[in-house]
């Protein structure tokens, strides 16, 4: 019986504890207090005007128009929205990371007096700012407080990179107005030479200096490019004549013209201006300003590098029919289902492997150059004609001549040069289904 009297009395203490312990568990930690706002009722949305000193005691003002920000101060032009949304963001959600004095009358001490930046902002018609002053020792944190109160606080840090800010940082640096989507044609002017690329259906092609199929991707990086390159500096606010000649833009190295619909932007890019950059200007604009010269490396390529380097737009798991015209000799491959079957010279079973094999080596084939004329095309070695995509054809011819090996695709008018290893593995394969 003693034994059953202490086994309950330690179930009753360890119920007992189990209910304390659960009860404190709920409890929330009296040392885990809520963050403290700097600025409580705040929304990053609503916030509608701001201004910002710099360290460098240069003033910014934005205002937002519509769902648009605009700098009003020094100059009228659209804003950089991602720079004013960071740093709404941060306003209405930055922290006190710790109290410093609540009654502070010294504020020389932490470099708020005067302070190195200052944010200043409206919200529902009241304003608001917040003073910057010096980071604190472990770099940490920045000393900081708002106007006419007393209190001293610490801030994080990278908050300092988000609040100073110059007129150019947060100003619109976007190079060439352009709506991305709609864009139909571009006419590229360098190094003598005129590329013009159109826009047909979802696919480009190159109508200047020849006709012929554009890489979608190479002409999509381009646009990319001219899209998402921002000016690094601004050389002139309003270049005369002189400016222009000073520039390299008298006679630009490169002009590119970009057309969507009735709409067109049109850049201009002119001599090095040294460190990597070059001078540009949008000829809708009267300034002047730098780039990355990469943008104008991109420009100056020669058309061969914005051609399609595929010989076949048919690939191997969509192709339904195969023709070889070789040695005067038809034969020709149909699928029916999931099986190939030869129709001519004499109707049989094909072997699909060997068929898959033969549409490998035929849709792998890529130029590596290409050549205006190819006589040895005049009487082709081969013909392969695929049938895809319910309706679609390619048809090209190969030849050899010496140790060149050349394709030529129906209705072009230039051939293209690939690897003699690669016409001997289409011979192979077609050896193969004999």
């Amino acid at each position: 019986m003693k034994g059953v009297r202490s086994f309950l009395v330690l179930l009753v203490i360890a119920a007992g504890l189990g209910g304390y312990l659960y009860y404190d568990s709920k409890k929330e930690p009296a040392d885990e207090k809520k963050q403290e706002k700097v600025f409580a009722d705040v929304q990053s949305d609503k916030i509608d005007q701001i201004t910002v000193t710099s360290e460098k005691g240069e003033t910014t003002a934005a205002a937002k128009q519509g769902e648009r920000w605009q700098q009003t101060q020094p100059a009228a032009v659209p804003a950089d929205e991602a720079e004013i949304s960071g740093i709404t963001s941060s306003l209405a959600s930055m922290d006190v990371s710790r109290v410093i004095d609540e009654q502070a009358t010294d504020f020389k001490q932490y470099g708020l007096e005067p302070a190195r930046i200052k944010v200043g902002f409206r919200q529902g018609g009241k304003d608001h700012a917040v003073l910057l002053g010096q980071k604190t020792p472990t770099g940490t944190d920045v000393y900081a407080r708002v106007p006419d109160k007393p209190r001293v606080f610490l801030v994080p840090s990278y908050l300092e990179s988000t609040f100073n800010k110059s007129p150019f940082d947060l100003r619109d640096k976007t190079i060439l107005k352009i709506d991305r989507d709609k864009v139909d044609r571009v006419e590229i002017v360098a190094a003598d030479r005129t590329t013009t690329l159109v826009k047909q259906g979802a696919d480009w092609r190159l109508s200047a200096p020849v006709d012929a199929r554009a890489d979608f991707s190479a002409i999509e990086g381009i646009l990319g490019r001219l899209n998402s390159t921002p000016m690094k500096a601004i050389a002139s606010a309003d270049a005369d004549a002189n400016a222009l000649k000073e520039y390299g833009l008298d006679k630009p190295a490169a002009v590119v013209h970009v057309t969507a619909g009735s709409a067109r932007a049109d850049l201009a890019i002119g001599k090095s201006a040294g460190d990597g950059v070059v001078y540009a200007k949008d000829l809708s604009r009267p300034m002047v300003f730098t780039v990355e010269s990469a943008l104008f490396d991109e420009l100056k390529k020669p058309a061969d590098d914005l051609r399609l380097k595929d010989i076949f737009d048919a690939r191997s798991f969509n192709t339904s029919r195969v023709e070889i015209v070789r040695g005067g000799q038809i034969f020709t491959f149909e699928k029916d289902k999931d099986a190939w079957k030869q129709v001519t010279p004499s109707p049989k079973p094909a072997d699909a492997a060997k068929i898959e094999a033969l549409l490998t080596a035929l849709t792998n084939a890529r130029a590596t150059g290409f050549a205006d004329k190819a006589p040895a095309l005049d009487t082709p070695e081969l013909t392969a004609t695929l049938k895809f995509d319910e309706g679609k054809q390619d048809k090209v011819s190969f030849a050899r001549k010496d140790a060149d090996a050349f394709a030529r695709r129906a209705g072009d008018a230039s051939a293209a040069k690939i690897d003699t290893a690669t016409l001997d593995a289409i011979v192979k394969a077609i050896d193969a289904l004999k």
